[in-house]
């Protein structure tokens, strides 16, 4: 009987020594951690909102935690190739994705993913919102939204708009729209913010919705007409520029929120560090002013919180794509 307590006892006190030495083992990694440089996955090409956003963020970033935050652009399939992989990459803080609200709108317009945004994920931070722009080609003849809408009315199917491609938030915010206006524009997917613009520049669509980072100098220069933002309040970056909803679809707002995502299991003292060097560099002056000058508005959320507002988009999402009826496969 002596013999079977005392192994009892050795077995409780081996289980107590694995479980101090695994936790000791885990401070000790988010101590170390970074010591070796970071990928910042942007899951777009170069040029549009994500990737915007991520290289003014990294060298600010890097300075804070003494490693480079390399930007690594990974586009396709709508952004979910990006996501996929840092999804799949291994739960130690050296893998990060910045993604934009399509994370809640992509499991409601897609039957099969190749993750689940609830369980795939830890929620480092929200960075940034900023409204989207519905932009139109200045030969478009409509100068606001109520001559928009009556254009595309009174000649059903022969207006076209682009996206940097589909199930981005882009495409739904425009899909809500022909929803409420109850009209139908067309879609035309591209690879990316740039190639989208570049035709509507060009003439090949009419329309688009985009971040005004991407559509700015465009409109500064003439070559798009903007005529409303997406979302409620008017943007500070282009006070002149009414809401969509002032153009007559009360009740419409679709913004554009940015966030960093991490691997599912990443310890949460990782986390928080990440976390904490990206709010600490939004509130770098330099870094600041330079997106408020591309129309983001910074919106730091910490991880708790950035969880609980994933948790109400999706909710929001389902039922508002429900409505329109739009599915992608």
């Amino acid at each position: 009987m002596k013999k079977i307590m005392l192994c009892a006892v050795s077995i409780a006190t081996l289980l107590s020594s694995s479980l101090v030495g695994a936790q000791t083992t885990a401070q000790s990694a988010a101590q170390a951690f970074p010591n070796k440089p970071i990928r910042f996955v942007v899951p777009f090409p170069p040029g549009g909102g994500n990737d915007i956003l991520a290289r003014a963020l990294a060298p600010k970033m890097s300075e804070i935690l003494g490693q480079q935050v390399v930007i690594d652009n990974r586009a396709g399939a709508g952004g979910n190739i990006g996501a996929d992989f840092v999804a799949k990459s291994p739960p130690d803080g050296y893998t990060i994705v910045i993604a934009s609200n399509q994370v809640t709108m992509n499991p409601w317009i897609y039957s099969k993913l190749p993750f689940d945004i609830a369980k795939d994920f830890a929620p480092v931070a929200q960075v940034a919102s900023v409204p989207m722009l519905l932009a139109i080609h200045p030969e478009v003849p409509a100068t606001n939204l109520k001559e928009f809408i009556a254009l595309a009315k009174a000649k059903p199917g022969s207006l076209n708009y682009s996206t940097p491609g589909l199930g981005t938030p882009q495409h739904i915010a425009f899909e809500v729209f022909n929803f409420d206006a109850g009209v139908k524009v067309t879609h035309v997917p591209y690879k990316g913010t740039s190639p989208s613009i570049v035709d509507l520049i060009g003439g090949q669509v009419q329309a688009t919705l985009g971040t005004m980072a991407s559509l700015d100098q465009h409109v500064k220069s003439g070559k798009v007409r903007p005529i409303a933002v997406s979302t409620p309040q008017r943007s500070p970056a282009m006070p002149d520029i009414p809401t969509i909803e002032e153009g007559g679809l009360k009740g419409y707002n679709v913004p554009l929120w940015y966030s960093v995502l991490a691997p599912a299991n990443t310890p949460k003292d990782i986390v928080a560090k990440i976390s904490a060097s990206i709010r600490d560099a939004l509130k770098d002056p330099q870094t600041k002013a330079q997106l408020e000058r591309q129309g983001f508005v910074e919106s730091y959320l910490d991880p708790e919180q950035m969880s609980a507002l994933i948790t109400k988009d999706l909710a929001y999402w389902q039922k508002a794509i429900q409505n329109i009826g739009l599915k992608l496969d």
